[in-house]
């Protein structure tokens, strides 16, 4: 027995495991552990005559979802997440029933199994923050999925510039623009979408990170709304709510060089696999060193360490004079693993000037990389 709204309920439903899993699934994402409240190391779960709502927050990021069950009497509590995850998962593929027992606890019962565990008091739960879905913005769930995994990896990792651990999300000119960069690469990617809103909020990159593993690689819409402080994807019957990062982003548009003295074209996946063997000789130390000759008619890779050395050629057509530059090879790879074209251009002006990478044919996707000062 425990209080809801003032009066005392008795919680009983049933609802198939897979159902229940998948749902408990979605909202472990935002549950962290990291938390000085034990309530939300919890999911709160309520029963009404819709079916299901699930709830796991961090207060950062908090994700709900629904899942069909055959609600018997309507009530809410909160289970710890773990255990109750874990019960779920190893039951039989059947009916789940879940109820109140006499004794205070919740009761799990799946065939011939049945587990009774203590509760929290649903009323203790933080509510999740009002957003007003009057004001939204319709992205393909394959589009915004794509556009993250294309900038994600260059979010910074060091706490010390917070805006810069998340991802601009901005909407102008009847275009897209997520971007990420770490003060070593900067990545943009861009799709034309007949949106007339002007938006530029910051997204903390774990909550795009989790967003992006419940979208799906279909064409169908997802429901982006902001306010002030707080942003909502709602995809099919889930809700994501993240609070969003205070600060002003760098103007990356004054990043990106407007002219180069050299242009490379390049086959992406020639690159890449020279690029990977180079790499193993150059994990020596934190550098990851690797050395670019870039010629008339070819790209030599070369990388010397205490384990040996490796010199790779990869065939490219260069438009402009020679050049020597050094790079971190892992900041390369990154770029061009998350490229989705195969024919790629590079452009550079000198040694220790930032090249551009990005592809032959579509310029909805660029990036920057800086390179590595050669002690001469």
């Amino acid at each position: 027995m425990y209080n809801l709204g003032g009066k005392i309920k008795i919680m009983n439903i049933i609802c198939s495991k897979q159902k229940l899993q998948e749902g408990i699934s979605i909202v472990t994402k935002a549950i962290t552990g990291k938390t000085t409240m034990p309530i939300l190391e919890g999911i709160y779960i309520e029963a009404n005559k819709e079916g299901l709502t699930l709830i796991g927050s961090d207060m950062d990021v908090s994700i709900e979802t629904k899942v069909e069950a055959d609600v018997i009497q309507e009530g809410s509590i909160v289970i710890d997440a773990k255990i109750f995850a874990e019960i779920i998962r190893k039951l039989p593929n059947s009916d789940v029933k879940i109820e109140i027992a006499e004794n205070d606890l919740i009761q799990i019962t799946c065939e011939k199994s049945v587990f009774n565990l203590v509760f929290m008091n649903s009323s203790d739960y933080p509510a999740l923050p009002n957003i007003n879905e009057d004001v939204t913005v319709e992205v393909p769930q394959n589009i915004l999925k794509n556009m993250i995994k294309g900038t994600s990896f260059a979010i910074a990792q060091d706490e010390a510039r917070p805006i810069l651990q998340g991802i601009l999300f901005e909407v102008k000119n009847k275009e897209l623009n997520l971007v990420a960069l770490d003060g070593y690469r900067l990545a943009v990617r861009s799709e034309l979408l007949d949106l007339d809103d002007n938006i530029e909020v910051v997204i903390p990159g774990k909550t795009l990170n989790e967003v992006s593993k419940i979208l799906e690689d279909n064409e169908e819409i997802l429901k982006i709304t902001f306010t002030h402080n707080h942003i909502l994807f709602n995809v099919d019957n889930t809700k994501i709510i993240s609070r969003l990062l205070d600060g002003k982003f760098v103007n990356y548009l004054s990043l990106l060089p407007q002219e180069y003295k050299l242009l490379v074209n390049i086959k992406k996946q020639d690159f890449q696999n020279g690029l990977e063997r180079a790499s193993l000789m150059a994990k020596d130390g934190n550098s990851n060193l690797i050395k670019l000759d870039v010629q008339e008619e070819s790209l030599i890779i070369t990388s010397n360490s205490q384990l040996g050395k490796v010199r790779e050629e990869v065939s490219a057509n260069l438009q402009g004079e020679g050049i020597q530059i050094a790079f971190n090879s892992r900041y390369l790879l990154d770029v061009l693993k998350n490229m989705e074209e195969e024919d790629i251009v590079i452009e550079m002006t000198s040694s220790v000037s930032p090249c551009v990478i990005k592809g032959k044919n579509g310029n909805n996707a660029k990036y920057l990389v800086l390179p590595v000062r050669l002690v001469r």
